[in-house]
């Protein structure tokens, strides 16, 4: 038996975060994997987006810095140095798991690493922390060589795990991606790609799900950027992986 918590899109929200993982039964009240974590019969995947704070809101909290203005070098060194903090505090957890917890690479994470898109989240938002080109800074060696390692999809049996979709291309984050909305509307338009592409099951993020995690009907897939929600997803699979797993929604105090 292996059992599987998914955990959808972070942006900065590290409260939430930290919440979640500790409303499993695989990260104590310290940070640190419990003895059932290590017996690699549990597994923890996060969807990817680990940076950037959704609202300018978000960074003023972040920060501590009202009106946060991300055209200001200042403005954007504090964010960048918040951040860095929260994921060499997410790596060490992750490190410690010893394996069995994964991180899927996500559109904001590959942006920020190789500045080759500039990202916004609308309202004015703009993701420049990580840019030097525009006045951010640069992640430090370990951190960039650690989130240069994240896959961009994880595959147990026939249930697949993507930061976007089912589509190879989805997790090509390119001008095409950038230039269309299929990789935001695919869900309700082609929810058949799972199956298309030779999967029983799916679990995505990117898509934010204001109103929590959204099933689909014919139980193909999960989208699960829904960590402001309080909602997270459980999978659990039996000894036959190629089998569709068994879902749970479980929900924890955001």
């Amino acid at each position: 038996m292996l059992k599987v918590y998914a955990i959808g899109d972070v942006h900065a929200s590290w409260g939430s975060l930290w919440r979640a993982l500790k409303a499993t039964p695989l990260i104590d009240d310290q940070g640190n994997p419990t003895a059932l974590m290590k017996t690699g019969d549990y597994q923890i995947i996060l969807t990817g987006d680990l940076i950037h704070p959704k609202t300018l809101m978000e960074y003023s909290m972040m920060t501590g810095i009202d009106g946060f203005d991300p055209e200001n070098p200042q403005h954007l060194s504090s964010a960048a140095r918040s951040q860095i903090r929260e994921l060499n505090r997410l790596k060490r957890t992750f490190d410690a798991c010893e394996g069995h917890m994964h991180i899927l690479l996500g559109n904001h994470d590959d942006a920020a690493l190789t500045h080759k898109f500039s990202l916004g989240s609308g309202f004015g938002t703009k993701h420049n922390e990580f840019d030097p080109n525009k006045g951010g800074r640069e992640f430090p060696e370990e951190l960039r060589t650690w989130m240069e390692s994240f896959p961009r999809e994880i595959i147990v049996g026939r249930t697949h795990f993507g930061h976007v979709g089912p589509m190879p291309t989805h997790a090509i984050f390119d001008e095409f991606f950038y230039s269309t909305r299929e990789h935001k509307t695919w869900w309700e338009k082609s929810p058949e790609w799972v199956q298309m592409f030779g999967y029983v099951f799916g679990v995505y993020g990117h898509t934010v799900m204001k109103e929590g995690i959204h099933l689909d009907p014919e139980e193909r897939f999960a989208m699960i950027d829904a960590l402001e929600t309080g909602q997270i997803l459980e999978l659990g699979f039996g000894p036959d992986l190629s089998q569709k797993p068994e879902v749970r929604i479980l929900s924890f105090k955001a």
